[in-house]
């Protein structure tokens, strides 16, 4: 009770007048602060239905690293606070200075944090408060903030992130505290882009700041938005670059004859460039569960389409060297491949010879067999000799074999020609989907550049 009255004593003169020095100097100073020293255990307003304003604002010094597998951003931040204790002023005349600084544990410390805020500050603690004539108490403190932020990592390497700092008081409402912010967010910027020393893999764009209204708010929140943008040409040398050089090299290869050429050992060869080169180049890549970069899409289908250019090589390579032990075209083939794919990539069916004669080689090769010859005209069937006879049956037999050939030709070919259009027709889907990843790239860099 005696404490409670002695609080209440000191809190009346508080209200009635300001601090007296004897002389101006800091011990003096000193003196006439001690009774505000004894009521740091409230908020220092001289009527509590009065809310206390805490001006916050900070300084970014460094950009440590963005973890997007565990969404946490790490940055390095001179943390400014400052705040009115009506409990202090004094004539800077008087007590021979306007400003002392003080051990931060004589004195209220609003209860100040930083809602995303996921680890403990490791940053050195600074023991001391700066105090002002007119009351302004100011705390000034470096933090090393390990905050939770949402990445968007879907246009990696060209993402730009937007990571928040909440400051909000843990325990005191908006009728005891409002937050506000302590110098115009232009020299916020200024302040730390010029010192701001570390050159990472992350650069500054922007910071910008409000004040969360909405109704029912409990606690009064300001909020800054921190933009980050990724430097982009790490990546775009070792990862891009090289993936590109490896798809382009196996777009020429079409151009490899396969009849002559093993353009399969060759396509092996970048499929193993290429997986060693995923390999190497994992840790590069973000990893995270909430959404897979574009760039990851990219690799996958670089890969998917080296391995469907060799089995289609493999496909081609068969028909060129076995196409006359297979049988005709079927004419789904026909038709699909051979007249609308092939106009479609510049290979028109070729028109086919009619090799039909009168009389089918299977009826020749049965009078053949069975020693058999049409018959004769009945004027010369006297006078033709023997040897005649046995020569016309030479020559249907020499013609059957000729009919046969050329009848495995036609069909050989309407088979080359079948794989020259696949492989045509790859071909272009590689050229259109290198011209189209291409484009998606330098528009996505373009777009993050106007960010």
């Amino acid at each position: 009770m005696s404490f409670l009255t002695m609080v209440f004593i000191m809190f009346s003169v508080t209200q009635a007048q300001s601090l007296n020095c004897s002389e101006p100097t800091n011990l003096a100073l000193l003196e006439a602060l001690t009774p505000v020293f004894d009521l740091r255990f409230i908020r220092p307003v001289n009527n509590f239905n009065n809310y206390t304003e805490v001006y916050v604002s900070f300084t970014m010094y460094g950009i440590l690293g963005v973890d997007e597998k565990a969404q946490l951003l790490t940055t390095y931040i001179w943390q400014h606070i400052g705040w009115k204790n009506e409990f202090i002023g004094w004539d800077p005349e008087q007590c021979g200075t306007d400003q002392i600084t003080l051990p931060r544990r004589q004195f209220w410390i609003p209860d100040m944090v930083m809602n995303e805020l996921v680890s403990k500050n490791t940053a050195p603690f600074v023991p001391y408060v700066h105090v002002y004539s007119n009351g302004m108490v100011y705390d000034y403190s470096p933090v090393r903030v390990v905050s939770t932020c949402r990445l968007n990592i879907y246009t990696f390497p060209f993402d730009v992130q937007n990571c928040t700092f909440t400051f909000v008081s843990y325990s005191h409402t908006t009728e005891e505290i409002m937050v506000e912010l302590n110098k115009p967010i232009e020299e916020i910027i200024k302040k730390t882009l010029a010192v701001m020393t570390t050159v990472g893999e992350w650069k500054l764009i922007d910071i910008t700041a409000h004040k969360e209204t909405r109704p029912g708010l409990q606690f009064d929140r300001l909020i800054f938005h921190i933009g980050l943008r990724r430097k982009s040409t790490l990546y775009v040398v070792n990862l891009l670059i090289p993936s590109c050089s490896l798809i382009t090299v196996d777009l020429f290869s079409f151009l490899l004859p396969p009849q002559s050429v093993d353009r399969s050992a060759f396509k092996m060869t970048l499929i193993l460039g290429y997986t060693v080169f995923l390999l190497l180049m994992n840790d590069l890549l973000p990893v995270t569960g909430d959404t897979i970069p574009l760039i990851n899409v990219f690799f996958a289908l670089c890969l998917a389409l080296m391995v469907a250019s060799l089995l289609e090589t493999i496909l081609i390579t068969h028909l060129y060297s076995s196409s006359s032990r297979f049988a005709p075209v079927p004419r789904w083939v026909r038709v699909v491949v051979l007249q609308k794919l092939g106009c479609c990539v510049g290979l028109p069916p070729k028109p086919t010879k009619d090799h039909s004669t009168d009389m089918s080689p299977n009826a020749v090769r049965e009078e053949i067999k069975v020693g058999k010859t049409p018959p004769m005209p009945l004027e010369l069937e006297d006078t033709t000799p023997g040897e005649l006879r046995e020569l016309g049956r030479d020559l249907r037999a020499i013609r059957l074999q000729v009919e046969q050939q050329l009848s495995e030709d036609q069909k050989s070919e309407e088979w080359i020609q079948v794989a020259s259009i696949i492989d045509r027709f790859l071909f272009g889907l590689y050229t259109l989907f290198i011209s189209v990843s291409s484009i998606t790239m330098i528009w996505i860099w373009v777009e993050s550049d106007r960010r």
